[in-house]
């Protein structure tokens, strides 16, 4: 059991007695704390009374520290400094962050939708800290429910009474092939006579990922996949470099290297994508949340 603190010590106490070994003087340690000077030299006394030993002398009518006092007041900063610090991490984990937001994103919403949406974010909160965390969506849903990051933008996670989410869009997924290709100049793309070409792809865990899985498990076949890659901007030069095709968002067609082409997929491949902001539901009350909320709203009226 930790040993019992005197009653006479408290925190605010131990405020007055840094306030007034910085300034050296009541008066201005009352003017600094907004009291007046006779709290502080009750505050002052009563420690003495707590630590039970003398902590000033009088030298005519002022109060010189000694020793002892400068020693508790060392304690007193790192003990103020700690239970501060204790206070911020209780907050964030209770789902109430003060001054930034850690926001997670798929790599392919970074050219678009992503700066919109912190643009939006910064109107209604202009001195919020803003660090984002790139990732696929099973890192960013790791990530969320691990508490290191406070919303994610990317795919709407699929069940998870767990998870909070703001749709955003639908996105078309295409059949992106080299320039070169015969492929590229068509209207649209069988999938289902596709079963000789080559592929890239990105690695397991993105939503592009389950989107070309899914799509060549209706077309029947297996794709011949050459490569694989971590993030959509090396999978484009990948195309345009004429490795292989892939199946890519329409999201990207602003950013496409100038070798690659999208073509719709025929209409019973076609799959879509729902991009959301998502975030832990018992954090719902978080004011960086809300505001959040707020932006991806406006962002999505713009959007449609």
């Amino acid at each position: 059991m930790l040993p019992r603190i005197d009653e006479e010590i408290t925190f605010r106490k131990l405020e007055i007695l840094l306030a007034f070994m910085e300034t050296g003087n009541l008066t201005r340690a009352a003017e600094q704390l907004g009291v007046s000077a006779v709290s502080v030299h009750r505050a002052l006394h009563s420690l003495e009374t707590g630590t039970r030993c003398k902590l000033f002398r009088l030298e005519g009518r002022n109060l010189q520290p000694n020793d002892a006092a400068h020693a508790l007041a060392d304690v007193a900063r790192d003990v103020l400094r700690t239970m501060a610090e204790g206070i911020r991490s209780t907050r964030e984990l209770a789902g109430y962050a003060a001054d930034r937001i850690r926001i997670g994103s798929l790599y392919s919403l970074t050219s678009g939708t992503l700066p919109a949406l912190v643009m939006e974010l910064k109107l209604r909160k202009p001195d919020i800290q803003t660090e984002l965390v790139l990732g696929s969506n099973e890192d960013l849903l790791r990530k969320l429910r691990d508490g290191a990051i406070d919303a994610c933008l990317m795919g709407l996670p699929e069940g998870g009474s767990d998870i909070e989410s703001q749709p955003l869009f639908e996105d078309d997924i295409f059949f992106a092939a080299p320039a070169t290709s015969a492929l590229a100049g068509r209207g649209e793309v069988d999938l289902g006579t596709c079963a000789d070409e080559r592929f890239v792809s990105l690695t397991e865990g993105f939503v592009t990922y389950s989107g070309f899985i899914d799509a060549f498990r209706m077309a029947g076949f297996t794709p011949t996949v050459v490569m694989r890659t971590g993030d959509i901007f090396s999978l484009m030069n990948l195309v345009g470099g004429g490795i292989g095709c892939t199946l890519l968002p329409g999201r990207v067609r602003g950013v496409l290297p100038a070798g690659v082409k999208l073509v719709p997929l025929s209409e019973k491949y076609r799959i879509r994508q729902q991009i959301a902001v998502s975030f832990l539901r018992s954090r719902e009350r978080d004011p960086n949340l809300l505001a959040l909320l707020a932006a991806s709203r406006k962002v999505k009226a713009g959007l449609n």
